[in-house]
């Protein structure tokens, strides 16, 4: 049985200093965690079953938010 290698990953060619992609990057990733906390905040006021499914959901999304943050989804590999 032959096993097929997946493709290399297209180079990054001159993406380290765009600082301002970065900063708008890290911008969205906070509006999206005040925006969660808020939400969940919200749904607490609205009795104890919604805060429980509230708080399950908004850790999910904090989470994944975290993750990609800390560049979890990145190729190690490439060094630009």
């Amino acid at each position: 049985m032959s096993l097929i290698a997946p493709p290399e990953p297209p180079l990054r060619v001159a993406l380290d200093d765009d600082h301002r992609q970065r900063f708008w990057f890290r911008h969205w990733l906070l509006v999206w965690t005040v925006l969660t906390i808020l939400v969940t905040g919200w749904f607490v006021s609205l009795g104890p079953v919604p805060a429980i499914l509230a708080l399950v959901v908004a850790k999910h999304i904090l989470v994944a938010l975290l993750a990609v943050g800390l560049g979890v989804d990145q190729n190690p590999e490439v060094e630009a």
